[in-house]
């Protein structure tokens, strides 16, 4: 039987043939590595386990907050988590909002109605004003895994310092990606003049002293969320693109991209549609890596007091507390098994990512 003629839609990759109007996740390719990341175990156990936890921890309002879930007065519904009622809706007498964690609020309202807390009834700014003893206050029923210096739920603030980390991380993760394969992708296919140029101002810009330039720049102002990242952003990108150009000049020069360009398609379809695929292998194998190190800069900025304002929940200060504090190790220990755990979690699924994307390993 004659060989089925190749076609400039067609990509050939660890012996499959794909074309490019199939489905990606139906191609026999997709349905094989998944298959192996399924088969280590491991790394399968850990995608679930740290994706249950993100998805817990984005719905942290009701777990932790200092606010009822819902609560009845007066024969009506309320949602105070979700909206603001002044302490006139329950008797009082301020108009500003119900301060719910205040014994004569929590009067007015047990006199007729009822409340439905949250598992732990403080959010990750509650200052706690009835502590028992001198804060830190040692973990007990009230505080699960203790208070902080400032009498704060250790608890509540690990719950939104985890959202915050991940959420954070895989901002800084995506955006890093999209620039990184970019000027990888640009470098790797146009090569010449362009990258050898490019290549100069990727070694100049990542002969900078990072750490201390990013220190620098946190001092001169009161960094939030958005300009943190950005300001991150500004080198983290660097990290993909040296594999992103191998890839790239290693398929710019293959029979399916040369006859790709011969039927006249432009440059940026070729890069897209016939080489990226190839390159996106050893890409999505970094970037659970990339999180990691994500995670880890804003953790070790938040640390040394150059990353968010005090009032955000953040690991690497809750670690700085423990570091401070030393009479009460809870304040450490929370800290590190909860970047212990998370990181773990993060290379295991790293782990797995690589072995589903490596060609040598058969089909399961």
């Amino acid at each position: 039987m004659a060989e089925p003629q190749r076609s400039a839609s067609t990509q050939y990759t660890d012996g499959y043939v794909v074309d490019d109007r199939r489905r990606f996740w139906t191609s026999p390719l997709t349905r094989r590595r998944w298959a192996n990341f399924r088969a280590n175990r491991r790394a399968y156990v850990s995608l679930w386990t740290i994706g249950t936890l993100v998805v817990v921890s984005l719905f942290a309002e009701v777990i932790a907050n200092d606010k009822p879930i819902i609560l009845g007065y007066g024969g009506e519904l309320y949602a105070p988590v979700l909206f603001a009622y002044p302490e006139t809706t329950f008797g009082g007498v301020f108009e500003t909002e119900a301060v719910y964690t205040s014994p004569a609020v929590q009067e007015l309202i047990e006199a007729d109605g009822w409340m439905i807390w949250p598992p732990i009834p403080f959010s990750h700014d509650t200052i706690d004003r009835y502590t028992a003893g001198v804060v830190p206050e040692a973990p007990s029923t009230r505080h699960w895994l203790g208070t902080d210096d400032v009498a704060r739920d250790v608890a509540a603030r690990i719950i939104y310092g985890f959202r915050l980390s991940v959420l954070f991380g895989l901002a800084l993760t995506f955006f890093s990606a999209v620039i990184g394969i970019a000027v990888g992708a640009t470098q790797g296919y146009f090569g010449g003049l362009i990258d050898l140029i490019g290549q100069r101002v990727v070694e100049i810009w990542a002969g900078l002293p990072v750490l201390f330039v990013i220190i620098i720049l946190t001092s001169l102002f009161e960094p939030n969320p958005i300009a943190l990242l950005l300001l991150l952003l500004l080198f983290n990108w660097m990290a993909l693109v040296a594999v992103v150009r191998a890839e790239f000049l290693r398929t710019r020069n293959f029979d399916y991209v040369n006859a790709a360009r011969a039927i006249g398609e432009r440059n940026f379809t070729i890069m897209t549609r016939y080489v990226l695929p190839n390159a996106m292998v050893a890409t999505l194998t970094y970037l659970p890596f990339l999180l990691n190190g994500s995670i880890t800069t804003l953790t070790s900025l938040d640390f040394l007091g150059f990353g968010l304002p005090a009032g955000y929940p953040s690991l690497g200060e809750l670690l700085a507390q423990g570091k401070a504090n030393i009479q009460a190790p809870w304040l450490g220990l929370a800290g590190f098994f909860t970047l212990a755990i998370m990181l773990t979690l993060l290379v295991f699924v790293g782990e797995g990512v690589r072995d589903a994307f490596d060609p040598r390993r058969a089909a399961v």
